[in-house]
């Protein structure tokens, strides 16, 4: 045998003598780790806490039931009264600018005084249209109730929540700043 041979034999059997004495180093200490356990076990809990009362409830009788269903729509007369006033007229005739939303719509100018004034309103396709007041824009039925220097005011007609009627609603256009 060479001697590179007998080293590698022996550094195998040192190695097999070091692992069994880490081996038998590591059974000595279960005892002590027993007895801990033990003692841990030993010990007594905390107390519980009491647990809490049940408290009991005084007994309701529903007794409305004739009355009117709060989650249902009342039948107002006058609401519903004022939501025809509302109703946009079906038989006037369309006006140009009905056909485009508000926001598409650019104040650029007035003409006249202020008694008498005349808006002038460019369209997305770049066309510019008189405006006076009682004209109609925008597709949610605007009426012009007021031009001024720098705006023009309008009431619209949208359809209101329950869609049975309709609401009124404050809208205007600024003057364009370009």
């Amino acid at each position: 045998m060479t001697q590179a041979a007998a080293a590698v034999g022996t550094v195998r059997i040192v190695a097999l003598v070091a692992l069994s004495v880490l081996l038998a180093a590591c059974t000595r200490g279960r005892a002590d780790l027993e007895m801990k356990v033990k003692e841990i076990l030993d010990r007594k809990g905390a107390p519980l806490e009491p647990l809490p009362i049940i408290r009991t409830f005084e007994r309701f009788e529903y007794t409305a039931q004739d009355l009117r269903d709060p989650f249902t729509a009342s039948l107002d007369t006058e609401a519903l009264a004022l939501a025809e006033a509302n109703r946009p007229d079906a038989n006037r005739p369309r006006e140009p600018l009905e056909s485009f939303p508000l926001d598409a719509l650019d104040m650029v100018g007035t003409l006249g005084l202020t008694s008498d004034m005349t808006a002038l309103v460019k369209d997305p396709d770049g066309v510019i249209h008189r405006i006076r007041v009682d004209n109609y824009m925008g597709q949610n039925f605007g009426r012009v109730i007021g031009i001024y220097e720098d705006r023009i005011e309008l009431v619209e007609l949208i359809p209101n929540a329950s869609g049975d009627g309709w609401t009124e609603r404050s809208a205007a256009i600024a003057l364009d700043d370009e």
